[in-house]
């Protein structure tokens, strides 16, 4: 070392060659640095940058995406749980492909609690509410659950197509059914704007297309029977009886895929069970979650039925 050679005090020194790359003033203090001294190495030319009030970066290169959402974090604070990244910075950490990545947004959305008198600033958007999602953890971040995000994500976003782009993607990706997305739109009373009016019955159809794929590969994991597949039933020379998205008639066994918990279900089952129709009902969510599973509530039920009496003869077309 020469006699020109700048001395750093050790804190600097020690944080500098430290693994974190982003500090707020607070912790900054913690470890011995003034807040001047931190101010000081922001000056142009200096080995630090100031991206959000309080929040220091220490380095002089660009930030990464990662950098940028912790100094989004960094600068709201708060309790644990009190900040939560939603929109299509969640929908980033989600491993949404229509979503940017962190880096190349211009904002990222953070959930806060209403009563949070913090302003928006730079990077940093606040979106405040009266109750805080349950966050997952993903990449160490704490984001909302993908519905939630995908709200508030389509919420800001104009363009038509990039909507129907990133709603498509998220039942079709297998993040999430389309009734949780479709009760999270209606919550954030976003059904009647016009880019999302027109993706909501292409996110219905891709939600059922989805399920029936997902019903299809749990008879085939499960190494069941073949049914019928989307048929009608009806009574010999005698009524309509309802659709099913698949049927056994040698055992009179019915499997509907169906999220809706209305009387009329019961009703359905009631008619069916009349006939002696044994009927399973599925849900999107248990076809993703647990396929094997669903498949062996079916394969039980189609052993109790061959174990039973002959199921009535019906008329079996499809639908």
């Amino acid at each position: 070392m020469s006699e020109n050679t700048p001395l750093v005090p050790r804190p600097l020194r020690e944080l500098a060659e430290g693994a974190r790359s982003v500090m707020t003033a607070r912790e900054l203090r913690r470890h011995g640095v003034p807040v001047a001294a931190a101010h000081e190495r922001c000056r142009p030319g200096g080995p630090w940058q100031m991206p959000l009030p309080g929040v220091f970066l220490l380095h002089a290169g660009p930030p990464s995406g990662d950098e940028m959402l912790r100094a989004v974090l960094g600068y709201i604070g708060g309790r644990d749980g009190e900040a939560v990244v939603t929109g299509l910075a969640g929908l980033a950490l989600h491993g949404f492909n229509g979503a940017p990545s962190l880096g190349e947004l211009d904002r990222m959305d953070v959930l806060v609690p209403r009563t949070r008198r913090l302003r928006s600033a730079g990077l940093a958007r606040l979106v405040r509410t009266e109750v805080l999602p349950m966050a997952v953890e993903l990449a160490g971040f704490p984001v909302a659950p993908v519905e939630r995000a995908l709200a508030d994500a389509v919420g800001r976003i104009s363009d038509a197509t990039t909507a129907r782009r990133l709603l498509t993607e998220a039942v079709r990706g297998g993040h999430c059914e389309a009734s949780a997305v479709l009760r999270e739109l209606a919550r954030a009373r976003l059904l009647g704007r016009p880019q999302v009016a027109g993706a909501v019955r292409t996110l219905l159809a891709e939600g059922r297309s989805v399920s029936e794929e997902r019903l299809l590969d749990a008879v085939r994991l499960g190494r069941l029977p073949d049914p019928c597949w989307n048929v009608g039933l009806w009574l010999p020379d005698g009524p309509f009886l309802g659709a099913v998205d698949a049927y056994w008639p040698a055992q009179g066994v019915a499997v509907e895929i169906d999220d809706r918990s209305g009387s009329g279900d019961e009703e359905w089952r009631g008619t069916l069970a009349a006939i002696g129709v044994r009927l399973v009902r599925v849900t999107p969510q248990r076809l993703r979650e647990c396929p094997l599973g669903e498949a062996a509530r079916v394969r039980a039920t189609l052993r109790e039925a061959a174990a039973g009496p002959p199921a009535n003869y019906l008329v079996v077309l499809p639908r």
